[in-house]
């Protein structure tokens, strides 16, 4: 019985000619093939899933940037709008011309311009009427023809949908109807008239309530992964920290927000007496701290990776020309960890600004109508008006709906392009 080859040497050569040879050869090029046109397709797949939530949104949300108006022909004298010329240039001119009755008085001069079941103005045709008397008190003694919105019928009827459509058509062919850009849109704020609303509030609320948590979250991560990484010692203690950052970056947003409830807007009782909330609710500094809470696990994460990756000569080089070790860590590490470390901050940010669930818990879900002056007033972000938008009965909110998720991801891109930008700038390349 023949002894098998023990070393490479004592083995005969391979005949790579041979059948058995070619059929393994063909095998692997076979599994590398279909390897490389799986891949293919997974991109592909995840690019046809992006195409078509982009074309949705957009085709959806395009006609939302878009309003319609109607010349409304007021008789003003025959109105019989009692109002003092001095009361519309003082503060309560608002109070006046609403005391007046003009939002009934432009119901019936609507109604018997356009007479019909459908109705053809908006429901906010008279704050456009209130603004041009405001801004001209004397076509109170004259007739005169005002564009206002139109009804969201008839604007859904410029696109050829719902029962507007006749309606619309008519309406263009006497010249009583005009499209254009929202800019309403872009610089109003909440409102239950689908016509009137904006998207300003809940957008400024959103960029107060993000500046807060950067402020808040990046610092306080990267201070705490560089100690964790260059300073703390190595023991139970460390370890327990550890892992219980990496559990924190995996709970649920909700269990943040619940954190944010007791903490922030909690009543306290000590010694008897019992306090309020340490902040107002519904603001977006409070809102701001919890997400700062939630995302801060994943900062210190990412951050201690960037810092790992750092290479060890980089600090003996340091350390050998005299450096002190906080010298070692500000000046030469955490300048070359920065690229990581916003790549992680990028990622959180990212899931910050797109959580809704902690923030109504805080209770920023209210009706604002005016965009927040401070950090401490009353605010809305675009995650929480888009889902109060998409639960509205009125089809015109449809639009408005898909439009502010435009701006969302468009907010969402802006502020990835610019950390990336930061990124590239300062990425050094080995």
């Amino acid at each position: 019985m023949s002894k098998a080859p023990s070393t490479l040497r004592d083995r005969p050569p391979t005949d790579w000619k041979s059948p058995e040879m070619q059929r393994r050869i063909r095998r692997r090029y076979g599994a590398e093939r279909r390897f490389r046109l799986l891949g293919f397709m997974a991109v592909v797949f995840s690019a046809a899933f992006l195409a078509f939530l982009l074309f949705t949104m957009s085709f959806n949300g395009l006609r939302g940037f878009l309003h319609s108006e109607v010349a409304l022909p007021l008789d003003f004298p025959a109105m019989q709008i009692s109002v003092d010329e001095h009361q519309l240039h003082a503060a309560g001119a608002d109070l006046a011309l609403s005391g007046a009755g003009l939002e009934d008085k432009v119901d019936v001069a609507a109604s018997a311009a356009f007479p019909g079941e459908l109705q053809t103005v908006s429901d906010s045709a008279w704050l456009t009427v209130r603004n041009r008397i405001k801004a001209d008190p004397r076509i109170l003694k004259q007739k005169t023809v005002i564009w206002v919105p139109a009804s969201p019928e008839v604007e859904r009827g410029t696109a050829d949908e719902g029962p507007g459509v006749a309606a619309a058509r008519k309406l263009q062919a006497e010249g009583k109807l005009r499209s254009g850009f929202n800019w309403g849109f872009l610089t109003e704020s909440n409102s239950t008239d689908p016509t009137a609303v904006g998207i300003w509030g809940a957008l400024k609320g959103s960029l107060m309530t993000m500046l807060v948590t950067f402020a808040i979250a990046f610092p306080v991560g990267v201070l705490a992964a560089v100690y964790l990484e260059e300073y703390a010692p190595r023991n139970r203690w460390t370890d327990l920290i550890e892992v219980s950052i990496n559990n924190l970056a995996a709970v649920p947003s909700i269990i943040f927000g619940l954190l944010g409830l007791a903490v922030f807007l909690g009543t306290w009782e000590i010694g008897g007496a019992r306090f309020g909330p340490l902040l107002p609710e519904s603001a977006a500094v409070v809102g701001g701290l919890t997400l700062a809470l939630m995302i801060m696990p994943v900062i210190v994460i990412a951050a201690r990776n960037a810092l790992k990756a750092v290479p060890p000569s980089i600090r003996d080089a340091a350390l050998g020309v005299g450096a002190s070790r906080v010298q070692v860590v500000f000046h030469h590490v955490l300048p070359l960890a920065l690229p990581g470390i916003l790549t992680g901050t990028i990622i959180g940010m990212a899931r910050a600004l797109g959580e809704t669930a902690p923030l109504l818990l805080i209770g920023m879900r209210a009706f604002i109508s005016t965009p927040p002056q401070s950090f401490t007033d009353p605010a809305t972000v675009l995650p929480v008006q888009i889902f109060l938008w998409s639960d509205e009965v009125s089809r015109g909110f449809v639009e408005k709906t898909s439009a502010a998720i435009i701006v969302l991801l468009v907010f969402l891109l802006a502020m990835n392009g610019l950390a990336i930008y930061l990124r590239n700038r300062f990425e050094t390349r080995w």
